[in-house]
């Protein structure tokens, strides 16, 4: 066989180290349980997009709103997971990761600064249970607190008794229980419909969540802390690790930054939507201290049996939570 030319061995050689160690771009799939392009969740979630491509070397991403792909919400983990996306925001990851449901239970958390401690304490478990998942957990951005909308007077917790309200996960429904009512689970889209017939008496809401939509049904606001909800940032763990090190790096600054950006709209669209309903003549009671007392001493067992039934895992996250809590 004919030598190849020293200066033709050379080029080919220095094309290989090139292409060797040249970074391919990565073009992400990303995706958002939200259809509504004017949250505050899907507006920070795009922020992310954009800033990954003006700010990282090598990573782009194509955001697409909930229901333009064929993922159920409850499966966004699993799809993150097994790679059918690359990135994307996650409320409905319980069901994937049910140690995260910690950071919902009722009464566990009645304000920011408990919210910070526990999610801080709650962190580790967080990363394990998505990396199970083969799921990078990158971050997360919170709702405000869920409060109580009826349409029956409300003042107190025990004209809970006997009436039927709407609620979005075993926990919630926990604390309808321990106050004599019944929990009914009901998609977003059905509660206008329940409310308007009187299937359901009243719904655990936020005034910037389900309550922005549905206050024409609704005219009292109860306004005890029951629970928090939390969306999860997400990303395929092989993805997220093909990324260099100093995209990777960038990457979770734009998270981090982002994610705070997030729960700050929130908070200020919460305060915002709460002044627009009263105006417009819901009646808005702030719960006594002597109700959130009630409350709290009331579902502190639910809190450790919901653990024990859980596993040892599940008991010790607890624990690492009330410690931070001084609880």
């Amino acid at each position: 066989m004919k030598a190849l030319k020293p200066s033709l061995v050379t080029s080919l050689l220095v094309m290989g180290i090139a292409t060797t160690g040249a970074t391919q771009a990565a073009d992400w799939t990303g995706y958002t349980y939200s259809a509504v392009s004017t949250t505050a969740a899907v507006k920070g979630m795009e922020r992310i997009t954009d800033r990954a491509e003006a700010e990282t070397e090598d990573l782009s991403i194509t955001l697409h709103l909930g229901k333009t792909l064929q993922i159920a919400s409850s499966d966004i983990t699993q799809a993150v997971g097994n790679g059918f996306i690359d990135f994307s925001a996650d409320l409905f990851f319980s069901g994937n990761v049910p140690i995260a449901r910690i950071l919902n239970l009722p009464m566990l958390i009645q304000n920011d600064e408990e919210w910070d401690k526990a999610y801080a304490a709650m962190a580790p478990y967080l990363t394990q249970g998505f990396a199970e998942q083969d799921v990078t957990f990158l971050g997360a951005y919170r709702y405000p607190q869920q409060v109580i909308f009826t349409s029956f007077e409300i003042d107190s917790l025990d004209d809970l008794e006997n009436h039927r309200i709407r609620v979005t996960s075993p926990e919630q429904g926990a604390f309808v229980e321990a106050f004599g009512g019944a929990p009914i689970t009901l998609s977003g889209s059905e509660v206008p419909t329940a409310l308007e017939r009187g299937v359901i008496d009243g719904v655990l809401t936020a005034s910037a969540g389900g309550a922005k939509n549905w206050h024409e049904f609704l005219d009292y606001n109860y306004r005890l802390p029951v629970n928090y909800a939390y969306s999860a940032i997400i990303a395929n763990t092989n993805a997220y690790e093909s990324l260099s090190e100093a995209d990777r790096e960038t990457f979770a600054t734009i998270i981090r930054e982002e994610a705070s950006n997030i729960t700050e709209a929130f908070l200020i669209d919460e305060q915002a939507q709460k002044e627009a309903q009263a105006d417009a003549g819901m009646t808005i009671v702030e719960a006594s201290d002597a109700d959130t007392v009630k409350a709290q001493e009331a579902l502190a067992p639910f809190w450790q049996e919901w653990a024990s039934e859980a596993g040892p895992e599940h008991e010790q996250a607890l624990q690492d939570v009330l410690t931070a809590l001084g609880k």
